[in-house]
Protein backbone atom coordinates (compact mmCIF):
# COMPACT_ATOMS: atom_id res chain seq x y z
CA UNK A 1 0.00 0.00 0.00
CA UNK A 2 3.07 2.43 0.59
CA UNK A 3 3.72 2.46 -3.01
CA UNK A 4 -0.03 3.15 -4.21
CA UNK A 5 0.04 6.31 -1.31
CA UNK A 6 2.91 7.24 -3.10
CA UNK A 7 1.97 7.77 -6.61
CA UNK A 8 -1.24 8.55 -5.64
CA UNK A 9 -0.32 11.17 -3.97
CA UNK A 10 2.52 11.88 -6.63
CA UNK A 11 -0.27 11.90 -9.40
CA UNK A 12 -3.08 14.28 -7.70
CA UNK A 13 -0.29 16.94 -7.51
CA UNK A 14 1.21 16.22 -10.34
CA UNK A 15 -2.41 16.80 -11.82
CA UNK A 16 -3.58 19.49 -9.80
CA UNK A 17 -0.65 22.06 -10.52
CA UNK A 18 1.14 21.30 -13.24
CA UNK A 19 -1.10 23.28 -15.25
CA UNK A 20 -1.13 26.38 -12.36
CA UNK A 21 2.62 26.73 -12.31
CA UNK A 22 2.69 26.29 -16.11
CA UNK A 23 0.58 28.86 -16.33
CA UNK A 24 2.60 30.90 -14.08
CA UNK A 25 5.58 30.38 -15.93
CA UNK A 26 4.43 31.22 -19.33
CA UNK A 27 2.45 34.61 -18.30
CA UNK A 28 5.04 36.79 -18.28
CA UNK A 29 4.40 40.62 -19.56
CA UNK A 30 4.77 39.80 -23.24
CA UNK A 31 2.54 36.51 -23.52
CA UNK A 32 0.30 37.96 -20.46
CA UNK A 33 -3.04 38.51 -22.40
CA UNK A 34 -2.29 34.34 -23.00
CA UNK A 35 -3.99 31.39 -21.16
CA UNK A 36 -2.46 28.12 -21.09
CA UNK A 37 -5.02 27.15 -23.23
CA UNK A 38 -3.96 29.91 -25.95
CA UNK A 39 -0.45 28.52 -25.49
CA UNK A 40 -1.77 24.54 -26.41
CA UNK A 41 -3.30 25.78 -28.89
CA UNK A 42 -0.62 27.62 -30.70
CA UNK A 43 1.74 24.78 -29.64
CA UNK A 44 -0.28 22.38 -31.47
CA UNK A 45 -0.24 24.85 -34.66
CA UNK A 46 3.12 24.67 -34.77
CA UNK A 47 5.63 26.16 -37.06
CA UNK A 48 5.49 24.18 -40.02
CA UNK A 49 3.10 24.19 -42.50
CA UNK A 50 -0.74 25.96 -41.93
CA UNK A 51 -3.21 23.52 -40.34
CA UNK A 52 -6.58 23.37 -41.24
CA UNK A 53 -9.47 23.79 -38.06
CA UNK A 54 -10.48 20.29 -38.20
CA UNK A 55 -6.84 18.58 -37.10
CA UNK A 56 -5.75 21.48 -34.77
CA UNK A 57 -9.78 20.53 -33.31
CA UNK A 58 -8.55 16.69 -33.14
CA UNK A 59 -5.00 17.31 -31.88
CA UNK A 60 -6.59 19.06 -28.82
CA UNK A 61 -9.47 16.99 -28.40
CA UNK A 62 -12.10 19.18 -28.54
CA UNK A 63 -14.96 19.96 -31.30
CA UNK A 64 -14.03 22.69 -33.72
CA UNK A 65 -17.22 24.76 -32.24
CA UNK A 66 -15.06 25.25 -29.62
CA UNK A 67 -11.92 26.08 -31.06
CA UNK A 68 -13.39 28.40 -33.05
CA UNK A 69 -14.15 30.38 -30.00
CA UNK A 70 -10.43 30.57 -28.57
CA UNK A 71 -9.41 30.58 -32.32
CA UNK A 72 -11.19 33.86 -32.74
CA UNK A 73 -9.75 35.33 -29.58
CA UNK A 74 -5.89 34.31 -31.16
CA UNK A 75 -6.90 36.33 -34.12
CA UNK A 76 -7.56 39.19 -32.46
CA UNK A 77 -4.66 39.56 -30.15
CA UNK A 78 -2.88 38.93 -33.05
CA UNK A 79 -1.28 35.33 -32.21
CA UNK A 80 -3.00 33.61 -35.52
CA UNK A 81 -4.01 34.31 -39.10
CA UNK A 82 -6.64 32.63 -41.29
CA UNK A 83 -6.49 31.76 -44.84
CA UNK A 84 -8.82 30.68 -47.31
CA UNK A 85 -7.20 27.43 -49.07
CA UNK A 86 -6.10 28.03 -52.99
CA UNK A 87 -7.82 24.34 -54.37
CA UNK A 88 -10.86 24.89 -52.17
CA UNK A 89 -11.88 28.46 -50.80
CA UNK A 90 -14.02 26.51 -48.06
CA UNK A 91 -10.78 25.53 -45.98
CA UNK A 92 -9.41 27.55 -43.61
CA UNK A 93 -5.97 27.40 -42.77
CA UNK A 94 -4.22 28.62 -39.45
CA UNK A 95 -0.83 29.85 -39.25
CA UNK A 96 1.33 31.81 -36.63
CA UNK A 97 2.12 35.46 -37.07
CA UNK A 98 5.48 36.36 -35.98
CA UNK A 99 3.70 37.10 -32.70
CA UNK A 100 2.87 33.84 -32.56
CA UNK A 101 5.90 32.39 -33.46
CA UNK A 102 7.43 34.16 -30.59
CA UNK A 103 4.63 32.45 -28.33
CA UNK A 104 5.15 29.41 -29.51
CA UNK A 105 9.21 29.17 -28.77
CA UNK A 106 8.62 30.67 -25.44
CA UNK A 107 6.09 27.68 -24.73
CA UNK A 108 8.83 25.34 -26.24
CA UNK A 109 11.25 26.46 -23.91
CA UNK A 110 9.79 26.22 -21.00
CA UNK A 111 8.85 22.45 -21.78
CA UNK A 112 12.53 21.74 -22.78
CA UNK A 113 13.48 23.26 -19.70
CA UNK A 114 11.03 21.09 -18.12
CA UNK A 115 11.92 17.49 -19.46
CA UNK A 116 15.66 18.73 -18.19
CA UNK A 117 14.74 19.13 -14.99
CA UNK A 118 13.00 15.90 -14.84
CA UNK A 119 15.27 13.67 -16.01
CA UNK A 120 18.60 15.44 -15.28
CA UNK A 121 19.36 12.38 -12.19
CA UNK A 122 18.25 9.80 -14.22
CA UNK A 123 20.04 6.87 -15.87
CA UNK A 124 18.94 6.14 -19.71
CA UNK A 125 16.92 3.08 -18.00
CA UNK A 126 15.24 5.24 -15.32
CA UNK A 127 14.26 7.56 -18.80
CA UNK A 128 13.11 4.58 -20.40
CA UNK A 129 11.24 3.33 -17.12
CA UNK A 130 9.46 6.85 -16.19
CA UNK A 131 8.09 6.81 -20.24
CA UNK A 132 6.92 3.44 -20.28
CA UNK A 133 4.83 4.28 -16.58
CA UNK A 134 3.39 7.59 -18.46
CA UNK A 135 2.13 5.68 -21.58
CA UNK A 136 0.87 3.24 -18.92
CA UNK A 137 -1.02 6.38 -17.64
CA UNK A 138 -1.87 7.61 -20.78
CA UNK A 139 -3.26 4.03 -22.19
CA UNK A 140 -5.33 3.78 -18.92
CA UNK A 141 -7.35 7.52 -18.87
CA UNK A 142 -7.96 6.68 -23.03
CA UNK A 143 -9.49 3.34 -22.07
CA UNK A 144 -11.43 4.82 -19.05
CA UNK A 145 -12.71 7.52 -21.52
CA UNK A 146 -13.45 5.14 -24.45
CA UNK A 147 -15.43 3.39 -21.94
CA UNK A 148 -17.38 6.64 -21.06
CA UNK A 149 -17.98 7.66 -25.42
CA UNK A 150 -19.64 3.70 -25.47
Amino acid sequence: MEHYEKLNKALVYAFNRIMDIENRCLNVDKFSDLTSNDMHIIDVIGMEEPKNMSTIAKELFVTVGTLTIAMNGLVKKGYVERKRGEKDKRVVFIQLTNKGKDAFLHHKAFHDKMITGVIKNLSPEQIDVLGDALINLIDYFEEEYKKKES
